[in-house]
């Protein structure tokens, strides 16, 4: 057993914010938390409605060309 008294250990324990390691277990899903946010931001920035030209159809993930002008191209 310990010969110092109980107040001695107390005091010399530091806040959980102080020491390394909850910081460094935690590091790792911050990061991909922030990882995440730059990915959607940066998909919704660069492709998020984009035209079709072509006069294509787009459901989805799908793009299809209507019925109509598929049959006037072939006339």
């Amino acid at each position: 057993m310990s010969t110092a008294p109980r107040s001695d250990r107390m005091e010399s324990s530091q806040p959980w914010y102080k020491e390394p390691w909850p910081w460094f277990i935690m590091a790792g899903p911050i990061i991909a938390i922030i990882g995440c946010v730059i990915t959607i931001v940066l998909a919704f920035q660069n492709y998020a409605d984009q035209d079709l030209n072509d006069g294509g159809v787009k459901r989805g993930l799908v793009v299809t060309k209507s019925a109509s002008e598929t049959s006037n191209k072939n006339e």
